[in-house]
C-alpha cells in the first residue's frame, strides 16, 4: 500500500471514524452499564470470549495461510464499529446499547485485542516476522481515545451542533473505510483473487454467525427484543478500520489486513438482510398477537 496512505491517510481516516464515535458518547452512556448489566455483560462475553472461539475453528476449518489466519483473528478481536449504531437504529434496536458496547469494549480491546492476536502469531509460529508489543498496542488506543474524547467534548459543549454533524460523520466514515478498501485491494491487486478465495468464504460466514450468535444468545437468556437486536449488530459488524490500522501500523502487514477489507465489503450486505429478516420477524410476530 502507499506509503502515504498508510501513515498519513489511515491514521486521519481512523480518527475521523473514532471522531463520529464520540460525538454519539456522554459519560451517561458509561454509566448506563450499572443499571442495565446483564445485556451489556452478555454482549461482552459473546464478543470477546465466543466469537474469538468461533473465529478460530473457522480458520482452522478453512486451513488458512498463516497471515490471513493472524488477520482473522485481528479482526474477530476488534471491537464493535460506529456503523453497528446505525444499523441498530435502522432495525430497531436499542441504539444507546450500542453506544454503551462500543464505547466499553473499545476500553477492553487494549487488552484483550493484543492478547488474542499475540496468540495467533504464537500459534502459526510467526513471531519472528510478526510482532505486536503490548506498548504499541497501547499507543494506537491512546491515539484512537484522543479523538473520541474531543468528540465527546463537542458533543458535551454543543448538543446540537452534534448532532448536525452526526449524519455527515457516518457518511464520511463510510467513504473512508471503503477508500482503505479499495487501496488495500489495489495494493494487493496481484493477489486479491487468491485472496477471495481465501478469505470471501471464511469472512461471510463469520461475519453472519456473528450476527446470528449476538442475537440468539441474548434472547435465550431472557433479554427483550431490541437490546437483542443492538447485540447482534454490536457483535456482527466490527470496527474494519481499527482492524486495518493494527495490521498496517503496528504488525506492517498489508496481507494480515486483507481479511478486515473482504469482511468491510460482505459486512454491509449480510447485516442488512439480517436486519431486514429480524424486522419481517417482529412483524409477522406482531401480526400474530393481534
Amino acid at each position: 500500500m502507499d506509503s502515504a496512505l498508510t501513515t498519513i491517510g489511515l491514521p486521519i481516516a481512523l480518527g475521523i471514524i473514532m471522531l463520529g464515535l464520540g460525538l454519539d458518547l456522554t459519560m451517561a452512556d458509561f454509566r448506563r452499564i450499572g443499571k442495565n448489566p446483564k445485556a451489556v455483560l452478555v454482549a461482552l462475553a459473546a464478543q470477546l470470549v465466543i466469537l474469538p472461539i468461533i473465529c478460530f475453528g473457522l480458520v482452522l476449518l478453512f486451513d488458512l495461510p498463516p497471515l490471513l489466519g493472524i488477520g482473522m483473528m485481528l479482526l474477530a478481536a476488534s471491537p464493535g464499529g460506529t456503523t453497528a449504531n446505525l444499523f441498530s437504529h435502522l432495525f430497531r434496536g436499542d441504539v444507546a446499547l450500542n453506544i454503551t458496547l462500543t464505547a466499553i469494549n473499545s476500553i477492553i480491546a487494549i487488552a484483550t485485542l493484543p492478547i488474542i492476536t499475540n496468540l495467533a502469531i504464537a500459534y502459526f509460529d510467526r513471531s519472528d516476522d510478526v510482532s505486536m508489543p503490548f506498548a504499541e498496542v497501547v499507543k494506537v488506543f491512546a491515539i484512537i481515545l484522543i479523538p473520541v474524547g474531543i468528540g465527546m467534548a463537542i458533543r458535551h459543549r454543543s448538543p446540537e451542533f452534534a448532532a448536525r454533524m452526526d449524519r455527515p460523520v457516518r457518511i464520511g466514515s463510510a467513504i473512508i473505510l471503503a477508500t482503505l478498501v479499495l487501496g488495500i485491494m489495489v495494493d494487493q491487486r496481484n493477489n486479491i483473487l487468491d485472496y477471495l478465495g481465501d478469505v470471501g468464504l471464511i469472512a461471510a460466514i463469520f461475519c453472519a454467525t456473528s450476527l446470528v450468535v449476538g442475537y440468539v444468545i441474548p434472547r435465550a437468556v431472557g433479554i427483550v427484543e431490541s437490546q437483542a437486536i443492538a447485540s447482534s449488530f454490536e457483535i456482527g459488524v466490527h470496527n474494519g478500520a481499527l482492524a486495518i490500522f493494527v495490521a498496517v501500523e503496528v504488525l506492517d502487514s498489508v496481507e494480515i489486513s486483507v481479511p478486515a477489507a473482504v469482511y468491510s465489503v460482505v459486512m454491509f450486505a449480510l447485516a442488512t438482510l439480517w436486519g431486514m429478516a429480524v424486522c419481517l420477524k417482529i412483524d409477522s410476530q406482531e401480526y400474530v398477537d393481534a
